[in-house]
């Protein structure tokens, strides 16, 4: 892939007062007033999610209503010069697994997340879409009508094959994530003529052998995909570490030898509108809030190595914090660090952090991989084929090693 030599400024949407109901209560003017913050800040790329349950209700049915507000979406992006990456097959999102009824399995599931479907949150099962034939024809049948739709619109830059597919389903082998990259892939490039196409990795997919290897990704994909917060890792010692980012991204690039996109990184904050959150709210949520000018200083940091290790590009999660109107529907109610991760406050102002994403705007890149190991030379001599056969213990070891060899520079 020869990927823009310039780094792109990305944001991962959900509006602010819709979240993951958006597409069931879609407001064009909503949207467009979003987009238009986002131009002015002059924000690249917006990755979209196509919450599966909106918009394949049956696995024989599209919902013309849902592919009709994703083609005014494209057509919004591209009034303001927008570019977007509409993600398939969503599926795990901030803490929750958001399913069609019929992608429900018999019995309950033996997943850490729970599963959103026909309005109510239960622990149920969900059908492997790896190697469950019906589930397989169903999501080709959504890439033709989404990607049909989209053919040719000036504001698509790649498709999405789905946002960190491990948490709510994982191949029984390599061979079938093989298999199912090769068809999904495939079925896209045909339909769109030949659009790009990824997949939304992340640390966990590095952490653990779920069969999603970087290596076999980008036998498929024409970039790679990364997302990382140092909060979630056990690993890393500081929360707010800016080193862990741009490491995953080396990880990934070194084992797909492809172009990687950070896709989402970000830092949740505290609120300073009303409601002023009690006392003990804090303690409450899975990951530590920061303040705005915090989050502003970890941005700038993230970015700019980012740029320095030639990485495509870097998307903030998310677009804005969650207005308080939803703070009682899930996941918001009890993933409570997930209403304050926005670059944006819920009222649409910006904060600080968002001047930091302008500042990077096309800032130039060296191209990458180059191979990566030689501009990274505690990478030298580990053979990057034998790194899942204890993926957690070699992922912890290298980010140390990683972390010397930036002291000793």
């Amino acid at each position: 892939m020869n990927h823009n030599q310039n780094f792109m400024t990305g944001i991962n949407y959900w509006p602010a007062h819709k979240a993951m109901y958006w597409w069931r209560h879609f407001e064009a003017r909503e949207v467009e007033e979003d987009f238009k913050r986002l131009a002015e800040i002059e924000f690249q790329l917006v990755r979209i999610f196509l919450t599966w349950e909106d918009f394949q209700t049956t696995p024989e049915t599209i919902s013309a209503a849902s592919v009709a507000h994703l083609q005014q979406t494209a057509d919004l992006a591209a009034s303001y010069g927008l570019k977007l990456m509409p993600t398939f097959f969503c599926g795990h999102m901030s803490g929750i697994n958001w399913m069609p009824a019929w992608m429900l399995a018999d019995g309950e599931g033996e997943g850490r997340f729970p599963v959103f479907s026909n309005n109510r949150t239960s622990w149920s099962g969900i059908r492997n879409c790896y190697t469950d034939q019906e589930v397989m024809e169903a999501q080709l049948i959504q890439i033709q009508a989404v990607v049909t739709a989209l053919r040719d619109h000036d504001a698509i830059f790649a498709y999405d094959l789905g946002n960190e597919p491990s948490n709510w389903v994982i191949p029984p082998q390599r061979s079938d994530a093989r298999k199912w990259l090769e068809t999904m892939t495939s079925k896209i490039k045909h339909y769109s003529g030949g659009a790009l196409v990824t997949l939304g990795m992340h640390a966990e997919d590095l952490e653990e052998d779920r069969f999603l290897w970087p290596q076999d990704t980008a036998s498929y994909c024409d970039f790679l995909c990364m997302h990382g917060y140092p909060c979630y890792l056990s690993w890393v010692d500081d929360p707010l570490d800016s080193d862990l980012v741009p490491f995953l991204a080396i990880i990934t690039a070194w084992l797909g030898q492809k172009p990687v996109l950070l896709q989402e990184f970000g830092v949740p904050t505290r609120s300073v509108l009303t409601p002023t959150p009690p006392i003990d709210y804090e303690s409450l949520c899975l990951c530590p809030l920061w303040s705005e000018d915090e989050a502003a200083q970890y941005y700038n940091k993230v970015l700019g190595r980012l740029v320095e290790a030639g990485m495509m590009g870097g998307m903030a999660w998310c677009f804005a914090d969650y207005s308080p109107s939803l703070w009682e529907t899930p996941p918001l109610d009890k993933c409570l660090h997930e209403r304050h991760f926005g670059i944006f406050r819920s009222d649409g102002t910006a904060k600080p952090a968002a001047g930091i994403f302008r500042h990077y705007k096309n800032t130039a890149i060296r191209n990458q991989p180059d191979p990566i190991q030689i501009s990274n030379p505690w990478l030298t001599n580990i053979d990057r084929d034998k790194f899942y056969q204890s993926p957690g213990i070699n992922l912890s070891h290298l980010f140390h090693t990683y972390k010397e060899w930036r002291k000793g520079r």
